[in-house]
């Protein structure tokens, strides 16, 4: 594993754009035939636009309660209870495991980024447990995406 490897500019990246830094957003981010796997939705979705309006939806579902403390963990950010806790990457390929709470139940899961030569990210699949979590996830996509075309 060196620096030179793709996935490392992806993940400065990714992050970049979590921080709303990334110039382009998800269009600087995302290959145009990036396939987005969803951790409740059978069929694998493909394409850039699909991909920004699951990956938006979720930026708007996921951040979680707020910690009971009050304070921010990075003291930029906003008070959420998502964050990234181990992140392994090499070549083409990195795991980002991140938890949240949501409706005061547990979520955890992964992110599971593939990019190609330009650090464009080229599949993005996630993972959730427990099921309680998925179902509290689910429940909550559905309704932001619901509310996210209503305009279209």
């Amino acid at each position: 594993m060196t620096s030179a490897d793709p996935i490392h500019l992806t993940l400065e990246r990714f992050h970049a754009n979590l921080r709303g830094e990334l110039e382009g957003g998800y269009d600087a981010l995302l290959h145009p035939d990036v396939v987005f796997y969803s951790p409740v939705v059978f069929t694998p979705q493909q394409g850039r636009e699909i991909t920004k309006l699951y990956l938006s939806a979720a930026g708007n579902t996921l951040p979680g309660d707020a910690p009971t403390n009050g304070e921010s963990k990075t003291g930029d950010a906003p008070d959420t209870s998502f964050t990234y806790t181990k992140t392994i990457a090499s070549g083409h390929q990195a795991m980002l495991e991140f938890e949240t709470t949501m409706d005061g139940k547990y979520v955890n899961g992964v992110d599971i980024l593939t990019c190609d030569d330009d650090s464009l990210v080229t599949e993005f699949k996630v993972m959730m447990r427990p099921l309680q979590a998925v179902n509290i996830v689910h429940e909550q996509m559905k309704a932001m995406l619901e509310k996210m075309t209503a305009g279209s």
